[in-house]
């Protein structure tokens, strides 16, 4: 089953639960796919857009959350805190499994390999690798620091 079908499927399970907050995080996410999949018909894209892009506008949807939350914290609103923190437990139900500290150092020293990267200048090549085979799985803004750190 595809990312579509197990979302449709998600959110008419949560219909039926009656479960009002994972009814309205999975309707935001249909939002932003359907958003995003009119932005590629116009642009000549029948088909809409692919799974590494809804993985995309996944991860992106759980970084926004994150700095809501955050914000929130720091403002002394913590039930709006809460709110973002089961929206994000829910969007990343549907993001593949993050890559741990050890997995994360490999796969950036595969990617350098891979890249044939020597400098500083060519972390735009590894960066390139990792976010074609591993969108979802990593944060690029930790792994920045990371490939950095192995390339100096």
């Amino acid at each position: 089953m595809n990312l579509r079908e197990r979302l449709g499927t998600s959110l008419k399970d949560a219909m039926r639960a009656k479960d009002a907050t994972r009814l309205m995080t999975l309707r935001l996410i249909n939002a932003a796919i359907k958003d995003r999949d009119i932005d590629a018909r116009a642009e000549g894209n029948e088909t809409g857009v692919s799974d590494d892009t809804l993985l995309a506008i996944l991860s992106k949807m759980v970084k926004q959350r994150q700095e809501s939350a955050r914000a929130y914290e720091e403002g002394g609103r913590l039930e709006l805190a809460e709110k973002e923190l089961s929206e994000i437990t829910i969007v990343e139900e549907f993001l593949p499994r993050q890559l741990s500290a050890t997995e994360t150092e490999q796969v950036i020293a595969d990617a350098i390999a891979e890249a044939d990267a020597n400098s500083i200048r060519d972390m735009g090549k590894v960066m390139g690798v990792l976010k074609a085979k591993y969108t979802g799985q990593l944060d690029f803004g930790k792994v920045g620091g990371f490939v950095k750190a192995q390339l100096s």
